[in-house]
C-alpha cells in the first residue's frame, strides 16, 4: 500500500473518526493556504500584441509591418513570473521563419515545413523557473509570411500571461516588439533599460511631443465638442486637525467634482477655480466630471490638493503595476445623455457605455452599445485585472499559492465542501469565505466579457468566458448556485442563465439526447466522460431548485439513463470511464474518480427528484446497481484503487471520498434495500482517508492529477501520479466527512427514536 506520510501524523492519529475536528482542520488550512487575494491590475497597451480566441498571441507582423524588406528580421520580447517550478507546454503557429529563446536557449528553430504550411502548430515543453523568465522570439520577414503565434497549450486552463521587459516598462503587461532591421543581433538584457538596446521596440508608451502640451483629456480623447469624461484618483488626507482641505487648478470648461459620494463643486465657465472641502483623514475617493465645450480649443483640467501650506498627495484609487508615477484614472467620452450613475462610478467591476443607447444601423438592425473601461494618460493604455495566483501545470498541479479569485471545475468542488463543512459546523466565516470566492469571478464577469471583446482573451475567468465544454462552467456554475442561499449575489443568476442556456440548448449531444464531446481535432474528439455527469446534472438540479424550472431537473434525470446505456459495465456494476465513439466502444476503464462522479452526482439528482418523477425508480435501481459493485471493490483498507478492478494500481482518495459520500447519502435518504453494508463502508472509507490521506495538518495526499483517457489501466496508474492538496480531493474530503457524519447523526436520533417508542410501548 501507498504510504504518503507516518502513523504519528495521520489526522485519525490526532483524531481518530471525529469528523468535526477533521472538518475543521481541513476547511481553515484551505482558507489559510488560500488567501482572499483575487487580481492583480497592470497597465495594458491596446496597440500590443493581443491574443486570439484560443489564448495564442498574434504576433503577426506583416500587418504591423507590411512595408518591410525581405528577410528583414524582428524580434518579440516578454518576461514570465514564476512563483514556482512549472512545466508547461507551449504552442507555435509560423507565418515564417522563427527562432524562440527561452531564459537565453534556442528551443526551436522553425523548419520550412511549419514556415509554409498554413495552420501548423508545434508543441514545445518549457520550465517556468521559481522568479523571472525571459521569452525571445526572433522572425524574419519572406513572401510566406512575418511572424508568429505564441501561447500557452489549452490556454484558458493553463494561463501564460507575459509581462514586458525593460525598466521603463517595469509591470506592464504585454509583449514588446522591435522595428525590423536587416541583421540579426544578441538578445540585450531584458531586465535592464530598453536604451542599451539598439532596436526601436513598440509599442510607445511615450506621447508624442505634441501631445504633451495637450491637457490630458484632450490627448487621451481629442477635440470632442458636446462630450465628457470622468477622472478619478484618491486624496490621501494626512492632516488631524480637522480643517479643509483646499482644490485648486485650472479648467477648459464645465467641471464638477465629487469627494466620495457628495457633490462638493460644480464649475461653470473656464478658467481657474480653489474651492474648501471637508475630507476625511486618510484616502477619500475624488471624482471629476470634464466637459468638452463648442469651439473650445483645449479640453481638460488640472487639480490640486492642499491643507494649508502642505500639498496632499493624489494616488491612483488601485494600485496598478506599471502605471509608473501616474494618480488619475480616466473613462469616457461619453455622449450627452450617456451618464453613468454616481453608485456605479469609482469602481472597478463596471463597463460604462459611453452612447445614448442602441442604434439602429439600417443593415443588420441593432448595434451594440459602445461600451469603455478606466485608463491611463498614456498612448492606448487600460488598466487591465489578471489572474495571476496559482497556476496549473501539465500536471494539473497548483503548488502553493493561493487559488483565490479562480473559476474552474475543481475549485467548484472545494467551494462547495467550504460551504457544507461550514454549514455543518455552524461556521458562517467558512461560508462567507466560500460565497466570496465566487463572487470575486462573478462580479467581474460583465467586465470578462468587455475584456474579450476588446484584446480577444479574458485576463480573468478565462473559462468562464471562453464557454466551449463542460469542463468550463458545470462544477463551479453548480457551486455558485449553492451559494446563492448564503448571498443572493445578483450577478449569480444572469451567469447561470447563460451557462443552462449552453447546457440544455447549444451542447453537443448525440442523436439519443447524450451529451458528449465533439472536441474536433482534439484527443477527446467524439467521446463521452463519466466526468460529465457531474460536469452537468449538478448545475441542472440548483438550476431547477432556483428557477423553478422543472425541465432541467428532467434533463438531468435523463442524462443518466442515456450514461449507463454506453458506460455501464455490468460484470462489474460500474461505469467505464470514457465512451469512444471514433472506435464505437468504451475503454472498459473504470477510472476511481469517474466512477466517484457518477455516484456522487446521481446522488444529488435523487435528493432533487419528485419522489412521483418518471425515471425516479429506475435511477433508484441504477444507484443501488453501482453501489454494490462499489462496494464489492473496496480494499481492506477501506480505500479504492485508482482503477477500480485492478488491485495493482494504487489506492486513490478521491474517489474514496466520493464513495463514502455517496454510501453515507443512500442510508441518511432510505434509498438501500439493506443499508447495513453501505454504513459499514461508508464508515471504513472515512477511517482509510483519516489513516492514509489527510494527515494532521490538514494536507490532502494520494489524489489522482488530473485526467484525460485511455484504453489501459496503466496510463491511470503511471502516468496520473498523486498530488499533495489537488484542488480535486480537497473539497470531497470536507463533503465525505460532512455526510458520514450526517449519516451517523440521523442513525443515532433514529434508533433513539426506537428506543423511546419501544419504552413507551411497553
Amino acid at each position: 500500500m501507498t504510504t504518503y506520510f507516518s502513523e504519528p501524523q495521520s489526522m485519525y492519529y490526532r483524531f481518530g473518526e471525529d469528523q468535526e475536528q477533521v472538518l475543521k482542520v481541513l476547511a481553515e488550512r484551505y482558507i489559510g493556504a488560500n488567501a482572499q487575494a483575487d487580481f492583480v491590475y497592470r497597465a495594458f497597451q491596446h496597440s500590443g500584441i493581443l491574443q486570439n480566441e484560443k489564448g495564442l498571441y498574434d504576433l503577426n507582423l506583416g500587418k504591423r509591418f507590411p512595408d518591410a524588406p525581405k528577410d528583414h528580421i524582428s524580434y518579440a520580447a516578454a518576461l514570465v513570473w514564476g512563483d514556482e517550478n512549472r512545466n508547461l507546454d507551449v504552442l507555435v503557429s509560423c507565418y515564417g521563419p522563427v527562432r524562440f529563446y527561452f531564459n537565453n536557449e534556442l528551443i526551436y528553430r522553425s523548419t520550412v515545413i511549419d514556415e509554409i504550411t498554413p495552420d501548423a502548430t508545434v508543441k514545445l515543453g518549457i520550465d517556468i523557473q521559481p522568479g523571472w523568465n525571459t521569452v525571445w522570439l526572433e522572425m524574419k520577414n519572406t513572401p510566406a509570411g512575418f511572424g508568429c503565434q505564441f501561447g500557452s497549450d489549452e490556454g484558458k486552463v493553463r494561463i501564460l500571461n507575459v509581462l514586458a521587459p525593460f525598466q521603463e516598462r517595469s509591470g506592464q503587461a504585454g509583449w514588446v516588439f522591435s522595428e525590423p532591421v536587416s541583421s540579426a543581433g544578441a538578445q540585450p538584457n531584458l531586465l535592464a533599460s530598453q536604451g542599451e538596446s539598439n532596436l526601436k521596440w513598440l509599442p510607445e508608451t511615450q506621447w508624442s511631443a505634441s501631445d504633451r502640451n495637450k491637457p490630458a483629456l484632450e490627448r487621451i480623447y481629442g477635440l470632442l465638442p458636446g462630450r465628457h469624461a470622468y477622472a478619478w484618483t484618491h486624496l490621501n488626507n494626512r492632516d488631524t486637525s480637522g480643517r479643509p482641505v483646499r482644490l485648486s487648478g485650472q479648467s477648459s470648461g464645465p467641471i464638477q467634482i465629487w469627494l466620495g459620494d457628495k457633490s462638493v463643486a460644480t464649475i461653470k465657465n473656464a478658467g481657474s477655480f480653489e474651492v474648501e472641502v471637508e475630507a476625511a483623514f486618510g484616502r477619500n475617493d475624488l471624482l471629476v466630471r470634464s466637459e468638452c465645450q463648442a469651439g473650445a480649443d483645449l479640453w481638460g483640467f488640472d487639480l490640486k490638493a492642499s491643507v494649508g501650506t502642505e500639498s496632499i498627495q493624489l494616488q491612483l484609487p488601485q494600485r496598478v503595476q506599471g502605471a509608473l508615477e501616474e494618480c488619475w484614472f480616466y473613462a469616457g467620452p461619453f455622449e450627452s445623455g450617456a451618464e453613468p450613475e454616481l453608485a456605479d462610478l469609482m469602481r472597478l467591476d463596471r463597463v460604462y457605455q459611453t452612447n445614448a443607447g442602441q442604434q439602429d444601423t439600417g443593415t443588420s438592425g441593432v448595434m451594440q452599445a459602445e461600451r469603455t473601461y478606466w485608463r491611463l494618460d498614456r498612448p492606448d493604455a487600460f488598466i487591465r485585472p489578471y489572474y495571476e495566483n496559482a497556476m496549473l501545470s501539465n500536471k494539473w498541479t497548483v503548488g502553493s499559492v493561493t487559488n483565490y479569485g479562480r473559476w474552474d471545475y475543481p475549485l467548484g468542488v472545494t467551494v462547495y465542501g467550504l460551504l457544507q463543512a461550514g454549514r455543518y459546523m455552524q461556521r458562517p466565516d467558512i461560508t462567507r469565505y466560500a460565497a466570496e470566492h465566487v463572487q470575486s469571478c462573478t462580479q467581474m464577469y460583465a467586465y470578462s466579457l468587455w475584456d474579450r471583446e476588446q484584446y480577444g482573451f479574458p485576463s480573468i475567468n478565462q473559462q468562464l468566458i471562453m464557454l466551449k465544454m463542460l469542463d468550463n462552467c458545470g462544477s463551479f456554475g453548480s457551486a455558485m448556485l449553492e451559494s446563492y442561499t448564503e448571498c443572493k449575489e445578483p450577478t449569480f443568476l444572469p451567469i447561470a442563465e447563460r451557462i443552462a442556456d449552453f447546457m440544455l440548448n447549444r451542447l453537443e449531444r448525440r442523436a439519443d439526447g447524450a451529451f458528449y464531446r465533439t472536441c474536433a481535432g482534439e484527443y477527446a474528439e467524439n467521446t463521452m466522460w463519466a466526468d460529465d455527469l457531474y460536469m452537468s446534472t449538478p448545475f441542472l438540479v440548483r438550476y431547477a431548485r432556483v428557477t423553478g424550472k422543472s425541465e432541467a431537473l428532467d434533463e438531468a434525470a435523463k442524462q443518466f439513463s442515456l450514461y449507463r446505456k454506453y458506460l455501464f459495465m455490468p460484470e462489474y456494476k460500474i461505469m467505464s470511464h470514457v465512451y469512444d465513439f471514433k472506435y464505437e466502444q468504451a475503454t472498459q476503464i473504470p477510472w476511481g474518480r469517474g466512477n466517484g462522479w457518477t455516484l456522487f452526482s446521481l446522488t444529488e439528482v435523487l435528493e432533487a427528484l419528485p419522489e412521483d418523477h418518471a425515471e425516479r425508480p429506475a435511477l433508484i435501481a441504477f444507484f443501488n446497481e453501482l453501489c454494490e459493485g462499489y462496494a464489492a471493490l473496496q480494499s481492506e483498507s477501506g480505500l479504492w484503487h485508482q482503477v477500480l478492478n485492478h488491485s495493482e494500481t494504487y489506492l486513490e482518495a478521491s474517489c474514496t471520498a466520493m464513495f463514502a459520500y455517496g454510501f453515507a447519502r443512500g442510508v441518511r435518504f432510505g434509498w438501500f434495500k439493506d443499508p447495513s453494508v453501505y454504513v459499514t463502508a461508508a464508515q471504513r472509507a472515512w477511517k482509510g482517508l483519516v489513516s492514509n490521506a489527510i494527515d494532521r495538518q490538514g494536507n490532502v495526499h494520494g489524489v489522482c492529477s488530473g485526467s484525460r483517457y485511455a484504453f489501459t489501466a496503466e496510463y491511470y496508474d503511471q502516468d496520473l501520479r498523486t498530488v499533495t492538496n489537488d484542488n480535486h480531493g480537497i473539497g470531497i474530503m470536507m463533503l465525505a466527512g460532512t455526510e458520514v457524519a450526517k449519516m451517523e447523526r440521523y442513525l443515532s436520533e433514529r434508533t433513539a427514536k426506537s428506543t423511546v417508542s419501544t419504552v413507551h410501548s411497553g
